[in-house]
């Protein structure tokens, strides 16, 4: 788990990010301590006040988790909001990791002013995706959990599945591209912006990608989830 204080005005984070290991088991009581301490660290930079955005694994309507595919099993139905709120003193927003992810890469990222369907994925152990509809988000999409040859299409084309079954690079392109036109097919996007671990390395893999809409690499990298958080927070 990271965190930093973020200037919303311009993405740019006020301080370098600091981590605190994910506990184990990752109750809603242990991460609620964690996301206390990550706030106590910038206590300095912050003075303990002002809005606090949390970015989460899994759907969340108004601040309660809705989902646990990646996440303890105890968090189904939990408030959340209500949980990192008790736990720093002040109110908190949570937000859907990917979503947050998408709200920095559509404002101070590659989808900054741009209009119609844009869709943003992160590739990584898992898929997230956010949608914006001429700027406007669309939560808790999870395309990477939509059915693809009987399984979550996340197993099948995550990042993930590079080191889980020995494949090279081009191999796991092909793959994204088969999810791409699943997309196409489905939503018929006017853009698409590729994030993740991956999106550091687009000289290994990106040649392969061949679509009807324009697809770009993110452009926040490692920065998105905190700074969309923090932007969901005011």
């Amino acid at each position: 788990m990271k965190a930093a204080p973020v200037d919303v005005a311009t993405g740019r984070l006020l301080g370098e990010r600091f981590r605190i290991p994910t506990p184990q088991p990752s109750t809603p009581e242990a991460m609620a301590n964690v996301v206390r301490d990550l706030d106590r660290h910038f206590t300095d930079i912050t003075g303990g006040s002002g809005p606090v955005g949390v970015a989460f694994p899994a759907v969340v309507r108004a601040g309660v988790v809705h989902s646990a595919a990646n996440i303890d099993s105890s968090w189904m139905g939990a408030d959340a909001a209500s949980a990192f709120s008790e736990a720093v003193g002040r109110p908190v927003v949570v937000v859907n990791d990917a979503d947050a992810a998408g709200i920095a890469e559509m404002s101070f990222g590659a989808g900054r002013g741009r209009s119609g369907l844009v869709i943003t994925l992160t590739l990584g152990t898992g898929i997230g995706s956010g949608m914006f509809m001429d700027g406007v988000l669309v939560p808790n999409t999870e395309f990477g959990h939509l059915e693809f040859r009987g399984e979550s299409v996340e197993r099948y084309a995550a990042a993930s599945a590079m080191e889980r079954e020995e494949l090279d690079w081009e191999d796991w392109a092909d793959r994204v591209g088969e999810f791409l036109d699943m997309v196409d097919r489905l939503f018929s996007p006017d853009m698409v912006i590729l994030g993740g671990g991956v999106s550091r390395e687009p000289e290994r893999w990106f040649h392969r990608i061949d679509t009807r809409f324009e697809t770009v690499i993110a452009a926040m990298a490692n920065h998105a989830g905190v700074v969309g958080a923090a932007m969901a927070a005011v």
